[in-house]
Protein backbone atom coordinates (compact mmCIF):
# COMPACT_ATOMS: atom_id res chain seq x y z
CA UNK A 1 0.00 0.00 0.00
CA UNK A 2 1.55 3.67 -1.04
CA UNK A 3 1.35 6.58 2.07
CA UNK A 4 0.61 9.89 -0.11
CA UNK A 5 2.42 12.42 2.41
CA UNK A 6 1.48 16.20 1.96
CA UNK A 7 3.72 19.04 2.69
CA UNK A 8 2.38 21.47 5.01
CA UNK A 9 2.62 24.22 1.88
CA UNK A 10 0.51 21.66 -0.27
CA UNK A 11 -2.79 21.33 2.90
CA UNK A 12 -2.10 25.62 4.28
CA UNK A 13 -2.79 27.50 1.86
CA UNK A 14 -6.60 27.59 2.34
CA UNK A 15 -8.55 26.12 4.70
CA UNK A 16 -12.04 25.41 3.18
CA UNK A 17 -13.39 25.64 6.78
CA UNK A 18 -13.52 29.73 5.66
CA UNK A 19 -15.87 29.63 3.17
CA UNK A 20 -18.30 27.19 5.22
CA UNK A 21 -18.20 30.12 7.74
CA UNK A 22 -19.13 32.41 5.12
CA UNK A 23 -21.70 30.37 3.78
CA UNK A 24 -23.10 29.96 7.16
CA UNK A 25 -22.97 33.06 8.16
CA UNK A 26 -24.88 34.25 4.87
CA UNK A 27 -28.02 32.06 6.26
CA UNK A 28 -27.57 34.00 9.82
CA UNK A 29 -27.14 30.83 11.59
CA UNK A 30 -25.35 30.41 14.76
CA UNK A 31 -22.00 29.00 14.79
CA UNK A 32 -19.25 28.43 16.82
CA UNK A 33 -15.49 27.59 15.51
CA UNK A 34 -13.50 25.54 17.83
CA UNK A 35 -9.98 26.27 16.29
CA UNK A 36 -8.90 26.32 12.51
CA UNK A 37 -10.48 22.72 11.49
CA UNK A 38 -13.66 22.64 13.26
CA UNK A 39 -16.80 24.30 13.04
CA UNK A 40 -20.53 23.59 14.59
CA UNK A 41 -24.12 24.98 13.59
CA UNK A 42 -27.30 24.78 15.38
CA UNK A 43 -30.11 25.12 12.47
CA UNK A 44 -33.67 24.78 13.27
CA UNK A 45 -35.30 22.02 11.02
CA UNK A 46 -39.09 20.73 10.68
CA UNK A 47 -39.12 17.99 13.40
CA UNK A 48 -36.46 19.73 15.82
CA UNK A 49 -32.98 21.50 16.28
CA UNK A 50 -30.42 20.22 14.00
CA UNK A 51 -26.52 20.17 14.77
CA UNK A 52 -24.30 20.91 11.94
CA UNK A 53 -20.30 20.02 12.75
CA UNK A 54 -17.55 19.99 9.94
CA UNK A 55 -13.96 19.00 10.62
CA UNK A 56 -11.44 19.83 8.18
CA UNK A 57 -8.51 17.40 8.01
CA UNK A 58 -5.46 18.84 5.74
CA UNK A 59 -3.37 15.62 5.76
CA UNK A 60 -6.44 13.99 3.67
CA UNK A 61 -7.40 17.01 2.37
CA UNK A 62 -11.19 16.17 3.60
CA UNK A 63 -14.09 17.71 5.47
CA UNK A 64 -16.44 15.84 7.59
CA UNK A 65 -19.74 16.91 7.66
CA UNK A 66 -22.36 15.45 10.14
CA UNK A 67 -25.88 16.51 10.58
CA UNK A 68 -27.93 15.19 14.19
CA UNK A 69 -31.14 15.57 15.64
CA UNK A 70 -31.71 16.89 19.29
CA UNK A 71 -32.90 13.83 20.02
CA UNK A 72 -31.80 11.35 22.57
CA UNK A 73 -31.56 7.43 21.98
CA UNK A 74 -32.90 5.75 25.09
CA UNK A 75 -30.25 3.26 25.47
CA UNK A 76 -32.80 0.42 25.40
CA UNK A 77 -33.69 1.11 22.14
CA UNK A 78 -30.52 0.65 20.28
CA UNK A 79 -30.73 -2.65 19.26
CA UNK A 80 -33.67 -1.33 16.88
CA UNK A 81 -32.27 1.50 15.97
CA UNK A 82 -28.92 -0.18 14.34
CA UNK A 83 -31.43 -2.00 12.54
CA UNK A 84 -33.50 0.91 11.20
CA UNK A 85 -30.07 2.69 10.31
CA UNK A 86 -28.92 -0.68 8.46
CA UNK A 87 -32.25 -0.42 6.81
CA UNK A 88 -32.47 4.05 6.13
CA UNK A 89 -28.63 3.70 4.46
CA UNK A 90 -29.54 1.00 1.80
CA UNK A 91 -31.90 3.34 0.41
CA UNK A 92 -29.08 6.32 0.21
CA UNK A 93 -27.11 7.10 -2.72
CA UNK A 94 -25.00 9.65 -0.63
CA UNK A 95 -23.78 9.92 3.02
CA UNK A 96 -24.97 7.51 5.64
CA UNK A 97 -26.15 7.55 9.17
CA UNK A 98 -24.51 6.51 12.08
CA UNK A 99 -24.88 6.98 15.92
CA UNK A 100 -22.90 8.77 18.42
CA UNK A 101 -23.45 6.52 21.15
CA UNK A 102 -21.69 7.93 23.98
CA UNK A 103 -23.91 11.41 23.40
CA UNK A 104 -26.85 9.26 22.22
CA UNK A 105 -27.49 10.78 18.95
CA UNK A 106 -28.17 9.89 15.67
CA UNK A 107 -26.47 11.72 12.74
CA UNK A 108 -26.14 11.76 8.48
CA UNK A 109 -22.63 11.83 8.20
CA UNK A 110 -20.88 12.23 4.38
CA UNK A 111 -17.24 13.44 3.85
CA UNK A 112 -15.69 15.36 0.87
CA UNK A 113 -12.16 14.75 -0.62
CA UNK A 114 -10.40 17.83 -1.80
CA UNK A 115 -7.82 18.67 -4.53
CA UNK A 116 -4.36 19.18 -3.02
CA UNK A 117 -5.25 22.97 -3.15
CA UNK A 118 -8.16 22.38 -0.55
CA UNK A 119 -11.01 23.98 -3.35
CA UNK A 120 -14.04 24.08 -1.86
CA UNK A 121 -17.10 25.95 -4.02
CA UNK A 122 -20.17 27.46 -2.20
CA UNK A 123 -22.13 24.79 -3.97
CA UNK A 124 -20.78 22.05 -3.03
CA UNK A 125 -20.90 23.03 0.68
CA UNK A 126 -24.78 24.58 0.06
CA UNK A 127 -25.18 20.64 -1.81
CA UNK A 128 -23.79 18.82 1.41
CA UNK A 129 -26.13 20.83 3.56
CA UNK A 130 -28.65 20.62 2.08
CA UNK A 131 -28.60 16.90 1.54
CA UNK A 132 -27.94 16.06 4.96
CA UNK A 133 -30.78 17.86 6.33
CA UNK A 134 -33.32 16.61 3.83
CA UNK A 135 -31.95 12.86 5.05
CA UNK A 136 -32.58 13.90 8.44
CA UNK A 137 -36.17 15.35 7.37
CA UNK A 138 -37.00 12.09 5.65
CA UNK A 139 -36.05 10.00 8.33
CA UNK A 140 -37.05 11.92 11.36
CA UNK A 141 -40.12 9.77 11.44
CA UNK A 142 -39.26 6.43 11.10
CA UNK A 143 -36.93 7.04 13.76
CA UNK A 144 -39.76 8.33 16.10
CA UNK A 145 -41.84 5.20 15.60
CA UNK A 146 -39.08 2.87 16.38
CA UNK A 147 -38.13 5.21 19.92
CA UNK A 148 -41.39 6.06 21.00
CA UNK A 149 -44.08 4.26 18.92
CA UNK A 150 -42.90 0.93 20.10
CA UNK A 151 -42.87 0.01 15.83
CA UNK A 152 -40.56 -2.75 14.21
CA UNK A 153 -37.93 -1.00 11.74
CA UNK A 154 -39.90 -2.51 8.94
CA UNK A 155 -42.91 -0.89 10.44
CA UNK A 156 -41.69 2.27 11.00
CA UNK A 157 -40.10 2.68 7.86
CA UNK A 158 -42.75 2.07 5.94
CA UNK A 159 -45.07 4.49 8.06
CA UNK A 160 -42.31 7.51 7.19
CA UNK A 161 -42.02 6.49 3.65
CA UNK A 162 -45.62 6.63 2.83
CA UNK A 163 -46.30 8.85 0.14
CA UNK A 164 -49.68 10.51 -0.34
CA UNK A 165 -50.99 10.87 -3.21
CA UNK A 166 -53.97 13.54 -4.45
CA UNK A 167 -55.34 16.47 -2.41
CA UNK A 168 -57.27 16.98 0.12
Amino acid sequence: MTTLLLSSEETDERNPLDLVETLIDRNDWSFDRQGSNELTVGVEGSWCQYHLWFSWRSDIRSIHFSCAYDVKIPNKAYDVIYELLAMMNERMFVGHFDTWREEGLVMFRHALILNKHGDLADEQVQTLVETGMKELERFYPAIQFCIWGGKTPEEALDAAMLETVGEA
